[in-house]
């Protein structure tokens, strides 16, 4: 059984900033803004939606192979994948440019002034796959290469893979006939309430007749849980893991997709696959970056038989 993630591998950049943005921006001078804050800290983290999603699932005591590009200065995002025993063949490196860099400023309100340097990303992947099994394998199309979001789902789909499409973050730039192309055929379409609505705004679709188009729509609702609607009109409200606190949300989603493909990997329907997506994200929120959380297999199976009873596999 082979596992594909393709989207993005990111550094980021996280800054904080004592004060507040808005005491430092004239409303009337913003056609030539020109401002500076120092920052009080900066942490370095790894990111990236095809990183975090295989970190979770490594954590699952799954190997999936990432399908992405990178940049120059991937040796340490790499060795730290790599003691994860993550394949490293998927990934494109080019050195003529830097790996993705998002750079995140946070002040003391909350509010964020976000860069970002697309980098490496910019590369469609370049990773030959020698066969695909419709009966073993199992892929996710993340947000990423844009070329990759369009071209990968129709490869999945003329090899039989069932392919899970999360367009996230670049749904801004995905046209309304790259989005019903790479839906249509899917095994699930997999996005937050709002993105659901903006694929809907985009392509002129409701969420029923979006649904025509893949076998799921599964829409997270934060501390709601999340809702798996099938094409043959079941609907189920997953509630959402406790954690023991949450610290940061970021990358949440990105455990909750690897908790799903693990599932489904093991052969669960799509309801119940969401059960492990629901623990696996709750184990996110509980510290500060998308790959510093870890869990044993103990810990796991605890959690989730806290909210869902008897797990139905075993963690490898």
């Amino acid at each position: 059984m082979s596992i594909y993630i393709s989207g993005s591998l990111a550094f980021d950049r996280i800054m904080t900033f004592s004060g507040s943005f808005q005491d430092h921006i004239l409303i009337d001078k913003l056609h030539q803004i020109n401002v500076s804050f120092m920052v009080d800290r900066m942490d370095e983290r790894r990111g990236g939606c095809a990183g975090n999603i295989a970190w979770s699932l490594a954590l699952l005591g799954e190997k999936p192979v990432i399908v992405s590009s990178a940049g120059r200065d991937f040796d340490a995002y790499a060795r730290s994948l790599a003691k994860r025993d993550l394949p490293l063949d998927g990934i494109r490196r080019d050195t003529n440019v830097f790996t993705s860099l998002c750079y995140i400023t946070t002040d003391m309100n909350g509010d964020q002034i976000t860069g970002f340097y697309p980098g490496a990303m910019a590369l469609p992947s370049d990773y030959t796959f020698d066969t695909l099994s419709q009966d073993t394998d199992i892929a996710i199309v993340s947000p990423g290469n844009i070329d990759d979001m369009c071209r990968l789902p129709a490869l999945y789909r003329d090899a039989g893979v069932p392919y899970i499409y999360d367009p996230g973050q670049q749904m801004p730039v995905l046209s309304a006939s790259d989005l019903l192309k790479a839906v249509e055929g899917s095994f699930a379409c997999i996005t937050n309430d709002y993105e659901l609505k903006m694929i809907c705004k985009t392509t002129g679709k409701t969420e029923n007749e979006m649904l025509g188009r893949t076998l799921w729509l599964v829409t997270t609702l934060g501390a709601q849980g999340a809702l798996v609607r099938g094409a043959d009109g079941t609907e189920t409200l997953i509630p959402a893991a406790v954690p023991s606190s949450v610290v940061d949300p970021t990358g949440a989603g990105d455990a909750h997709r690897a908790g799903i493909v693990k599932g489904l990997a093991h052969g669960l329907p799509m309801p119940e696959a969401a059960k492990f997506g629901s623990v696996s994200a709750s184990f996110a929120l509980e510290h500060t970056g998308t790959q510093e959380h870890k869990f044993t297999k103990a810990q796991f199976k605890k959690r989730y038989e806290a909210v869902f009873g008897p797990m139905p596999i075993a963690l490898s």
